[in-house]
């Protein structure tokens, strides 16, 4: 018995960080579909265009050691194939509310034009003080930045 594909709601509106990601060759399964590791990649390099422009003074090559965020979960929803060839939309926001050491990431992919999205990603992030080993708060400035852009993550199948 065949189950249904999962039932993505299309996108509201679109986030203000995302691009393009091109499927190449080597991002494909044994099937020919994308690889469902390749999202979290792409999820990866979504946080960063997100979350590096927050960082005061970001040279565009940050030294890992003024990093201050770890990730402490990641997940990947999907809902539809992605063939070789194809070209995805990529989005990146953050979800409502903010904690106080920690904010959710909602990651929207979805094919050329937007409408149909064939797979959701979520991760928590979590600020953190490496030279202390410990957790720390959001800092203030960034939080202010984050709350501007920040979505319901229901709205979005959360």
């Amino acid at each position: 018995m065949r189950m249904a594909a999962p039932i993505a709601p299309e996108p509201a509106v679109p986030w203000p960080t995302h691009r393009r990601f091109y499927i190449e060759y080597r991002y494909l399964d044994v099937l020919g579909h994308l690889n469902h590791a390749a999202y979290f990649g792409f999820m990866e390099t979504l946080r960063c265009e997100y979350y590096l422009p927050l960082l005061s003074n970001s040279p565009p090559h940050l030294p890992p050691s003024q990093l201050d965020i770890i990730i402490a979960e990641a997940l990947c929803r999907y809902f539809a194939p992605v063939l070789y060839g194809e070209e995805i939309l990529g989005e990146v926001a953050v979800a409502r509310p903010l904690g106080r050491t920690s904010f959710v990431l909602l990651y929207r992919f979805s094919r050329k034009g937007g409408k149909e999205v064939v797979a959701r990603g979520r991760s928590v992030v979590v600020c953190y003080d490496y030279a202390k080993g410990e957790k720390k708060a959001i800092p203030e400035d960034r939080r202010r930045a984050m709350g501007r852009h920040a979505v319901d993550p229901a709205s979005e199948g959360w």
